[in-house]
């Protein structure tokens, strides 16, 4: 619980610095395997329809074991950045968001 207070916490200090609609940065980071950038892509889609997956930028790690992809999302509201960071985090190929 402790967790989701921390999370929830820091979603407010983040909403009190932005203006929505936001062209909003993510940083996903995950094991380099087969459709990870995909899955992501379409995940990315489910929360913000007009998400173009061709600006997605790829970043191999220096040992080539994991892939960063760089999103830039356009954020209505609060809820839904939350929301979209919540599926990400919690999807089983996702090692971080940033």
């Amino acid at each position: 619980m402790s967790e989701e207070r921390d999370l929830s916490a820091a979603f407010d200090r983040l909403e009190a610095l932005l203006e929505f609609p936001v062209e909003f940065p993510l940083k996903i980071m995950g094991r380099r395997v087969d459709g990870f950038a995909q899955a992501i892509s379409d995940l990315v889609l489910e929360h913000a329809p007009d998400f173009d997956p061709a600006t997605i930028e790829l970043r191999a790690s220096s040992q080539g074991n994991y892939l960063s992809l760089t999103v830039v999302v356009r954020i209505d509201t609060r809820a839904q950045l939350e929301t979209l960071y919540r599926a990400l985090s919690t999807h089983p190929m996702v090692s971080v968001v940033l």
